[in-house]
């Protein structure tokens, strides 16, 4: 029986292929190294991150400043 019918074949994050997400895909959920690497550079570069509002003057209670 191959990996195939026993794991399923899921869309890879970064090209959008086909990945097979099983253990002998060593980049799984990625297709390959590359699409590995290219997800990892973004993260580095901070490419994923999540809108947040700073945070108000004292809003977690500064020591330093009164209330």
């Amino acid at each position: 029986m191959s990996d195939s019918t026993i794991h399923p074949t899921v869309q890879c994050p970064t090209c959008g292929g086909p990945s097979l997400f099983a253990p002998s895909n060593a980049w799984r959920p990625f297709c390959s190294q590359r699409c590995k690497n290219i997800d990892l550079g973004a993260w580095a570069a901070e490419a994923f991150r999540v809108p947040a509002q700073p945070p108000q003057d004292n809003e977690y209670g500064d020591p330093r400043k009164e209330d």
